[in-house]
């Protein structure tokens, strides 16, 4: 048999056209580039790798519960929360680059903004963190419009939770079950009544509904340690994309993806 053509490591990576992404502004008229615009693409570049890889992930782990299969959903959210330690661990590295090194290559940003990343604004509908005026960043006809919309048309993961536990014999509410999913969760004490008796009746369940506490407390984590490195690199300055920049970011701290697993806890 003959083997003209040999799959490679750079082929199957698609390397050559992965590692000609990084396109650094400040050297487009002909300048030396700034030395930490490289970092700030190749960082930026990376979260959109792992946005694009926890969707996949967060879409798994809903299928799953939809099969009742609670070992493959527990597996797959221990890999979630892996990679949200790492998306953590990576502002780190953003966070050695200084105020100064910043502000030499910002103004070419204009108007981009971490705001606009369409895959953020997906994760958040996976989460039930719905929002409708997110919308108006993304132009009509676009793919990215498109994305978004249909994300915000599709039952969350906590959606399809619900369903599994009411599967597995602890009633939810029909209100709940029925609700529009373009509603974001909130808390609903007939919900947390039966999620007290998760806790209490079966344990072989009280994984499940701690990852999730895992998750929330990770995605918080997440946006409190962005909110720092960005008063760290630009302080109270105006953010890019016509943004009150860390003002605006602060209003997401603290906002629980999952209410009702805090709300339970002083009942258990």
């Amino acid at each position: 048999m003959s083997h003209d053509k040999y799959t490679t490591y750079s082929d199957y990576l698609q390397l050559d056209q992965l590692l000609s992404l990084q396109i650094e502004r400040s050297a487009l008229d002909g300048g030396e580039p700034e030395h930490d615009e490289m970092l700030f693409i190749v960082i930026h570049q990376v979260y959109e790798l792992w946005f694009k890889q926890l969707l996949h992930e967060l879409d798994y782990a809903r299928d799953l519960l939809g099969e009742d299969d609670l070992r493959r959903v527990l597996h797959t959210m221990q890999r979630v929360l892996t990679i949200l330690k790492v998306l953590v661990a990576q502002l780190d590295i953003l966070e050695t680059m200084t105020p100064l090194d910043f502000l030499a290559f910002r103004t070419r940003l204009e108007e981009a903004s971490g705001l606009q990343s369409f895959q953020f604004r997906e994760l958040e509908f996976v989460l039930g963190a719905r929002r409708p005026d997110v919308f108006d960043r993304y132009p009509p006809g676009s793919e990215a419009r498109a994305r978004v919309e249909r994300r915000f048309r599709e039952p969350s993961l906590w959606d399809a939770v619900l369903r599994f536990l009411d599967r597995r014999g602890y009633g939810m509410p029909a209100s709940v079950l029925d609700r529009e999913v373009t509603e974001p969760t909130t808390a609903d004490p007939d919900v947390q009544t039966a999620l007290v008796a998760v806790y209490r009746e079966d344990p072989d369940l009280v994984p499940l509904c701690e990852r999730l506490v895992d998750l929330d407390e990770g995605v918080q984590e997440w946006r409190y340690r962005h909110v720092k490195m960005v008063e760290r690199t630009i302080g109270t300055k105006p953010g890019t994309g016509g943004t009150a920049g860390a003002a605006y970011l602060r209003k997401s701290l603290n906002q629980e993806l999952f209410p009702d697993l805090w709300a339970i806890r002083a009942d258990l």
